[in-house]
C-alpha cells in the first residue's frame, strides 16, 4: 500500500468566489473478492474489505475526480458509487486475472440463474453429447488479454453507475450530470478512464505523459454527425448535422459555402440549400463550442433529462457514458519519487497547460525531502493555488496578468516511485 495515497486532493470552489461547488472527488483501496461457489454462498460486503477467513481476491487503488453540471447531485453520487460498480464488475476476473494463461473465452453456466439449468446439465450428461470443449474449432479465436478485460470492466462499471443514476434521479433529486475522470492501479497497472474534459498526465523525468484526452463537441464531431445522419429524427427538425464555419444567412441560399459533414477532416464547398439554415448541430469554437447550443462536454454520466432550452430535444441519445481507458504499465520503468500523475478537472486545464503543470510539479517537488508525505499533497495545493489567481482591480488573475480560473478546481497528484511506490 502507498504511503501517500489517502493525502486529499487540493480543491477550491469557483476560484473561491462562492460556497457551491460542484466537484466531487474520491481516493479508495477496494478489496474485490471472488464469487462464492455455487456450493454455499458466503456474505460479502460491497466494496472493501480484508483478506481472512480464507476469502480469496485482490486489491486495487482508485483516485477519481467528478466534475458536475447543472447541479451537484450526479457527482456525489457517482463520488460514493462508482468504485462499487468497478469492484462489482471485476469480481468474475478474480481466477483470470490471477491465472497466467490466456482467458477463457466463455465461462461454465451461472447456476444462481435458476433451478432449470442444473436439470438441462444432467439431461446433457445422461444423453453423453459431446461437450463443447471437444468440438472441432474451425474457426479462429480471438486472443484476448487480461488488460482488455479489466478496461472491458470498467468501461460497463461506468455504464451501470449512469443507470443508477437514470433509475435513482427523481427519488434521489439527482439534476444534471456530471465528468468523470478515474485512476484504478491494479497488479502494476494504472488503468486511467476518461468522460468528459477532465485530464490527467504523467510526469516521468521531466517527460509529458498524456493519459486521456477531452471529450468535447469538437473532439467528438464525426462520432456526433454520424449518429445525427443516421438518426435524424434526434434533430427535432431544428438542427443540421452539416458543420459550417459560421451561421448561414437567408440571403446566401444558392451560393457556395465551406462545409464539412461526418466523413470529412478538411473543409469543400457546397451549395447552400434550404436545410442548411437550420441551427448547426455544433458550434463555437474550443471551449465555446456547443452541441445543440447547450453542453460543451460530449461524455460524463447523468443529462438524462437535459432538453434544448425551449424544446423537447433530448440531448442525451448523443452523450456516451462510455470512457476512453488507457493503460501505464508501472513495471516497465523505473520511477523515481519526482514521477507523478497529475489528475485534473477542467478548471486547472482551462488556464494551465502541460509543460506549465509539470514545471510546477518540478518546482513544488524540490523544495521538499523525497521522503516528506506531504510534498504530493503541497504540489496539488499549489496547481490549485496557480490555477486560481490572485484577486485584483480586474478580477482574479494568473501571474501572467491573464484571467484565472472561474471554474471549480480539483487536482490529484499520485506518486508513481520512490518512497511510498506501490508494492
Amino acid at each position: 500500500m502507498g504511503l501517500y495515497i489517502f493525502f486529499p486532493p487540493g480543491r477550491v470552489i469557483n476560484a473561491g468566489k462562492s460556497q457551491h461547488n460542484e466537484d466531487q472527488a474520491c481516493c479508495e483501496v477496494v478489496f474485490v473478492e471472488q464469487r462464492p461457489s455455487p456450493r454455499g454462498w458466503l456474505s460479502s460486503r460491497e466494496g472493501g474489505g480484508e483478506l481472512d477467513g480464507g476469502r480469496k481476491g485482490f486489491y486495487f487503488h482508485y483516485w477519481a475526480l467528478f466534475d458536475g453540471h447543472a447541479g451537484s447531485g450526479a457527482a456525489v453520487m457517482a463520488s460514493e458509487r462508482l468504485h462499487l460498480h468497478i469492484c462489482e464488475q471485476l469480481r468474475d476476473l478474480v481466477e483470470i486475472l490471477q491465472d497466467p494463461s490466456p482467458p477463457p473465452i466463455c465461462l461454465p453456466h451461472d447456476t444462481r440463474a435458476g433451478s432449470a439449468e442444473p436439470n438441462q446439465v444432467s439431461s446433457t450428461e445422461d444423453h453423453g453429447e459431446v461437450p463443447n470443449d471437444a468440438v472441432p474449432r474451425f474457426h479462429l479465436e480471438k486472443a484476448v488479454s487480461h488488460e482488455s478485460l479489466v478496461i472491458g470492466a470498467i468501461e460497463n462499471a461506468f455504464k451501470h453507475m449512469d443507470d443508477q443514476i437514470e433509475r435513482e434521479r427523481a427519488s434521489q433529486h439527482l439534476p444534471g450530470g456530471c465528468c468523470a475522470l478515474a485512476a484504478i492501479y491494479l497488479m502494476g497497472k494504472f488503468y486511467v478512464a476518461n468522460a468528459g474534459d477532465s485530464r490527467a498526465i504523467i510526469i516521468r523525468n521531466g517527460e509529458i505523459i498524456p493519459m486521456s484526452r477531452e471529450f468535447t463537441p469538437e473532439t467528438e464531431r464525426q462520432r456526433l454527425q454520424f449518429l445525427a445522419l443516421l438518426r435524424p429524427e434526434l434533430l427535432g427538425k431544428e438542427f443540421t448535422h452539416l458543420e459550417f464555419p459560421r451561421r448561414i444567412q437567408p440571403k446566401e441560399l444558392g451560393k457556395k459555402m465551406l462545409y464539412r459533414d461526418q466523413n470529412m477532416n478538411g473543409w469543400a464547398y457546397k451549395k447552400i440549400e434550404e436545410d442548411d439554415l437550420k441551427f448547426p448541430l455544433i458550434f463555437g469554437e474550443g471551449k465555446k463550442a456547443r452541441m445543440m447550443a447547450t453542453i460543451g462536454v460530449t461524455r460524463g454520466l447523468g443529462d438524462h433529462d437535459l432538453k434544448v432550452f425551449s424544446s423537447n430535444i433530448h440531448i442525451k441519445p448523443f452523450l456516451s457514458c462510455f470512457p476512453e481507458v488507457r493503460v501505464y504499465d508501472l513495471t516497465q520503468y523505473e520511477h523515481c519519487p519526482d514521477d507523478v500523475l497529475v489528475l485534473g478537472t477542467d478548471g486547472l486545464w482551462d488556464v494551465t497547460n502541460d509543460k506549465e503543470v509539470a514545471g510546477v510539479v518540478m518546482e513544488v517537488l524540490m523544495s521538499y525531502e523525497p521522503n516528506d508525505p506531504c510534498r504530493y499533497t503541497m504540489v496539488a495545493q499549489e496547481l490549485v493555488v496557480r490555477s486560481r489567481g490572485v484577486l485584483k482591480e480586474r478580477g482574479w488573475r494568473l501571474a501572467n496578468d491573464k484571467l484565472g480560473s472561474g471554474d471549480d478546481i480539483s487536482v490529484f497528484v499520485i506518486p508513481l516511485g520512490g518512497p511510498g511506490n506501490y508494492t
